[in-house]
């Protein structure tokens, strides 16, 4: 299946899925023109791993801050930033 047409889009729906599936490209085509193209997505997106992320930044040996000292500069960083205090 490497063209659909308008009509068949409604009643061949589960045919275009099969073929998403299955990697292959579709042209649909409305009054003998070709006016799109169904591609299948490349890659389903990265889920987050909260393991990998721990071991990443432990690797990166980051200094570990208290909460006193990243409220400083969060407040140091939003005058910069904004120019005025945010209390």
């Amino acid at each position: 299946m490497n063209t659909i047409t308008a009509t068949e889009l409604r009643t061949k729906t589960k045919d275009l899925m099969e073929a998403l599936l299955n990697g292959e490209e579709v042209s649909l085509i409305h009054r003998s023109r070709v006016i799109g193209v169904f591609k299948p997505r490349k890659k389903a997106p990265k889920l987050f791993n909260a393991k990998e992320f721990t071991k990443i930044a432990e690797k990166m040996n980051l200094p570990k801050l208290s909460q006193k000292e990243r409220e400083k500069r969060y407040r140091n960083a939003m005058m910069k930033k904004h120019g005025k205090s945010i209390y």
